[in-house]
């Protein structure tokens, strides 16, 4: 099974059956008149949100989809059977996107969200419709009307309130496991994760929130380089970006000018999403001494002009995890209540969402154009597929 985020279907909505043209012929019954019935409308394709789903992979063998059409009407006055909808079921947090005009048709968020994609043809009327006191037998019926097409493209954002970001062995997955069941695969070598992990975090009985590791970015991503940007899209639903710094990376870098070259990929890639609350977190406190963490700390906050929070952590060590949890749980509480209090605020979240959903459209599509020319239609088509490791663990 593979981990695929996007995927380009073709769906068509039912046509509606044509109306019938007949008449009453019954043996002892004069003047029959007409009795053609109605058609039947054609079914229509509906998207629905399923949490079962965490990938697209399905969607990229099979690409048309057809919703039934109607019959057509018969006689005595009976209605054809209307055809059956089409659902399709694909993972929360899609959204999707007309591919001819790039229109945003709706973000299925929740376990259930239902959207219509394409509208089944309305049915032919029967001759019986067009009778009157000066057209006893009318001839004339109507045809059903075409179901719409469409061509789709469907993006997976994956649904987590928390995103860690950083460079690869900045910690993350060793950070993700600390704090949650999930087990995302550890080692001493850069990009041991090629696909988002999702994990829940219990921070006690009732409160809890679901927090992201994507694929570790290098300087130059935002060209190609490593696992490139594509995985950034990802973080565009968190409240919360953790920046994980390491501050005693094995290859002796700076970890000032290792963070810095983070954030210059963030802001090339979307400026919305750069602007996000972005918390600042120096890992691997347990490998250097208190006076070399108080410097790593001044040269980083200097470097990035930085006044958002700051933590200090050794993510293998469990130490002051605890507490970055407890204090990431009370903001994204807040962020509810004002919410709740305020419903200006989610608008102005979705208006914002969505803005950094089309830069980093923008960004992702001009990558691609570039990278045409060096490899071929078929590379193009395995450029989403990696083994799934998406995991929600409690």
């Amino acid at each position: 099974m593979k981990f695929v985020d996007e995927a380009s279907i073709r769906v068509f909505a039912g046509k509606g059956g044509n109306g019938c043209l007949s008449f009453r012929r019954e043996k002892y019954v004069e003047r029959g008149g007409p009795d053609g019935g109605d058609g039947g409308d054609g079914g229509s394709v509906y998207l629905v949100a399923d949490h079962s789903l965490n990938t697209m992979v399905d969607y990229r063998f099979q690409r048309v989809y057809r919703a039934e059409s109607g019959e057509k009407g018969r006689g005595r006055n009976c209605t054809g059977a209307g055809g059956a909808d089409l659902e399709l079921p694909v993972p929360v947090g899609t959204t999707v996107l007309d591919e001819d005009s790039g229109e945003t048709l709706g973000d299925l968020v929740a376990p259930g969200d239902r959207l219509l994609v394409a509208q089944g043809g309305f049915h032919g009327l029967g001759n019986t419709r067009f009778k009157s006191s000066v057209n006893r037998a009318p001839q004339q019926t109507s045809p059903g009307s075409e179901g719409e097409e469409r061509s789709l493209k469907l993006e997976l954002n994956v649904l987590a309130d928390v995103g860690l970001l950083g460079l690869p062995n900045a910690g993350k997955s060793t950070f993700i496991r600390s704090v949650s069941a999930a087990r995302p695969r550890v080692a001493d070598y850069p990009f041991t994760t090629l696909v988002p992990q999702l994990g829940v975090v219990k921070v006690d009985a009732l409160r809890s929130f679901v927090i992201a590791d994507i694929p570790g970015l290098i300087e130059g991503a935002s060209d190609g380089a490593g696992l490139g940007i594509r995985f950034l899209k990802h973080l565009t639903r968190n409240r919360i970006l953790l920046h994980l710094v390491d501050v005693a990376p094995m290859d002796g870098s700076d970890p000032a000018d290792s963070a810095a070259s983070i954030v210059r990929e963030l802001e090339r890639f979307s400026p919305t999403l750069a602007a996000r609350e972005r918390w600042l977190v120096l890992n691997k406190t347990d490998l250097i001494d208190e006076t070399e963490l108080a410097d790593i700390e001044a040269s980083v906050i200097d470097k990035l002009q930085w006044s958002a929070p700051v933590y200090s952590i050794s993510a293998l060590a469990h130490d002051g995890t605890e507490r970055l949890c407890q204090d990431m749980m009370g903001y994204l509480e807040r962020c509810a209540e004002e919410e709740a209090a305020n419903p200006d605020l989610i608008v102005a979240e979705r208006e914002a969402q969505q803005a950094m959903q089309e830069e980093a459209r923008e960004r992702v599509n001009l990558l691609r154009m570039r990278k045409r020319g060096e490899m071929s239609e078929d590379d193009e088509d395995d450029d989403d597929d990696h083994d799934v490791e998406i995991e929600y663990a409690p």
